[in-house]
C-alpha cells in the first residue's frame, strides 16, 4: 500500500504565527476534523468494536483501501469510477503515524496558506493539488495494483505554496537528531531542504509498498506554481514570526 506520508529520514516539527489578527482557518480545521473522522469511523485506525481484530480486521483494511483508494491499473481502464478515486483517497490514512504526521504539516502550514488564499479558494487549491498528484504518481506506475491513499500530495501543495507566500518567514524547528533542540529556520530553507529530502527518496519510488514520494514532490511543485501565478502581484505579508 502506498501511503503519500511527510516523512523525511528526521522529522521537522514546525509552527509559525501571524503577528497580526486574522480570521480563524475554517477551512484547514474542517479538514482536518474531517480526515480524523473518516479515519477514527474505518478499519485503519485498528481493532475498535466496529470491527473484528486480527486476520479479519486486515482482510477489511486491505478490502478498505482498495476500494476508496487510487488502484494506478484500474484508473487508465476506462471506467469512470477509478477517476473518481483519487477524490476519497485523499482523506485516507493507513495508520495513527501517517495520520497525524499528516495534520501536524496541515495544521502548522495551511493556517496562513488560507488566510491568503481564502477559505473556499483554499478548498478548491487542495482538493485539486490533491488530486494532480495522485494522479501523476498513478502516470508513473501505471501497472501498479497497490492502493495509494493519504492527503500528503494535497498537503505538499500546502508547503510549496507556503515557500512562495512567506519565504522569509521565521519557523520553529524541532530536530530529534540534534536531541530535539528547538531551532528557528527561515522558511525557504526549511521547506527547499524538505523538498530536496523528498525528491532523492522519489528516484527509488517502485510500484510495492511504501510511500509515495513523487505524489509529495509533484504536489509541492503544483503548489508552488498556483501560489505564482495567483498571486504573483501580491504585496509579501509582513510581521510573520515563529
Amino acid at each position: 500500500m502506498h501511503g503519500s506520508g511527510t516523512r523525511p529520514p528526521h522529522r521537522t516539527v514546525t509552527r509559525s504565527t501571524a503577528a497580526h489578527p486574522a480570521p480563524h482557518p475554517v477551512t484547514t480545521y474542517a479538514l482536518i476534523g474531517v480526515c480524523a473522522l473518516v479515519f477514527l469511523l474505518g478499519p485503519a485506525s485498528g481493532p475498535v468494536p466496529a470491527h473484528d481484530g486480527g486476520a479479519a480486521l486486515h482482510r477489511e483494511q486491505a478490502a478498505y483501501f482498495q476500494h476508496w483508494g487510487v488502484l494506478p491499473r484500474a484508473l487508465w481502464s476506462g471506467a469512470a469510477r477509478p477517476l473518481l478515486t483519487p477524490f476519497t483517497a485523499l482523506f485516507l490514512h493507513g495508520g495513527w503515524l501517517h495520520l497525524l504526521g499528516n495534520l501536524l504539516f496541515l495544521f502548522v502550514f495551511g493556517d496562513l496558506v488560507e488566510r491568503r488564499l481564502g477559505p473556499f479558494r483554499f478548498l478548491f487549491f487542495y482538493v485539486i493539488v490533491g488530486y494532480l498528484a495522485l494522479l501523476c504518481y498513478a502516470a508513473a506506475h501505471p501497472d501498479s495494483a497497490e492502493p495509494l491513499i493519504g492527503a500528503s500530495g494535497a498537503i505538499s501543495g500546502v508547503l510549496g505554496a507556503f515557500l512562495y507566500l512567506f519565504p522569509t518567514a521565521r519557523v520553529t524547528s524541532v530536530l530529534p537528531f540534534l536531541w530535539f533542540l528547538p531551532l528557528r529556520f527561515p522558511a525557504w530553507a526549511v521547506l527547499v531542504f524538505w523538498l530536496v529530502l523528498q525528491w532523492a527518496a522519489a528516484r527509488h519510488d517502485t510500484d510495492g509498498p511504501g510511500i509515495a514520494y513523487l505524489a509529495h514532490v509533484v504536489g509541492f511543485m503544483v503548489g508552488f506554481l498556483y501560489a505564482w501565478l495567483r498571486c504573483r502581484s501580491a504585496t509579501p505579508d509582513e510581521g510573520i514570526s515563529s
